[in-house]
Formats: structure tokens, C-alpha cells, sequence
């Protein structure tokens, strides 16, 4: 049995993209260090344990984004709710336009995403640092 959708991600993407700020990847370069940014990883910790990350930023897996962001979720992050640029980027720049269009539409007011996401950023020359795995906390 083949499932119809009604949506696709192509149609998704497009739908985000004309309601989103897509930061141009020179742009994103030089506003990553910037105090007022907040540059946020949406890959799965296996992207960034194999690809490495952009220095400073914050990881927030893409499935959390929602929950991170809403104060009424008991997984809220109060970073969210600083006031800032919040940049988000992914691997090719897909999971990020949906994201900043979910985040915009939950109510953050200066969300974009890296065009071409961390594939653009390591193309481009943009500077990488490897990510460090988290060690477990003593019982």
C-alpha cells in the first residue's frame, strides 16, 4: 500500500524558505563570534562527533527544538529566551530552514539559518573544532 502525501519536504522547504532569513554563509562567518549571535547545531551527535562544529556553538538535536524553546515544557532553555540572533545551521541547510520556521513561528524574533549549512561552513573555510563527547556523570 502506498501512502499519498499531502506534503512534501520539497514543499516544506519552499514554504519555510519564503518566510525565513537565509544568512548568506560569509555573512554567517563573520557574525559567529559576534556576542549577540547564538549559532546552533541541530545535527545528531554523530554528525558532530564525525564532522566536528563551528567553536562556540550551542547543540540542540533538532527533535528537542520545540521543547527547548516553549517555557511551559519542563525541557525549556532559558538561552531561548535571551535576547539575541539565533543562527541555526544543519548539514546541508534542510533541517535548519524548518527549524528556524518552526522557532519563528513559536515566537523568536531574530532566527535565520546558514545557507548550504556545515557543508557550506567547511567549503567556505570556516573555522572547525572537534566535538568533545561528554563524560558521564559519577553516580
Amino acid at each position: 500500500m502506498t501512502i499519498e502525501i499531502a506534503t512534501s519536504v520539497k514543499q516544506l522547504l519552499e514554504e519555510a524558505n519564503a518566510e525565513i532569513e537565509t544568512l548568506p554563509i560569509e555573512d554567517a562567518i563573520a557574525a559567529h563570534t559576534d556576542e549577540d549571535v547564538v549559532v546552533v547545531d541541530l545535527r545528531d551527535i554523530r554528525e558532530l562527533a564525525h564532522d566536528g562544529k563551528v567553536p562556540g556553538c550551542f547543540h540542540m538535536p533538532r527533535g528537542m527544538l520545540e521543547f527547548w524553546i516553549d517555557p511551559d515544557s519542563p525541557y525549556f532553555k532559558d538561552l531561548f529566551h535571551a535576547d539575541k540572533r539565533f543562527i541555526f545551521y544543519c548539514s546541508k541547510g534542510w533541517r535548519s530552514a524548518l527549524a528556524a520556521h518552526t522557532a519563528q513561528r513559536m515566537g523568536l524574533k531574530r532566527v535565520c539559518h546558514i545557507d548550504g549549512g556545515f557543508e557550506a561552513w567547511r567549503e567556505s573555510g570556516g573555522p572547525i573544532m572537534s566535538h568533545e563527547k561528554k563524560k558521564p556523570k559519577n553516580p
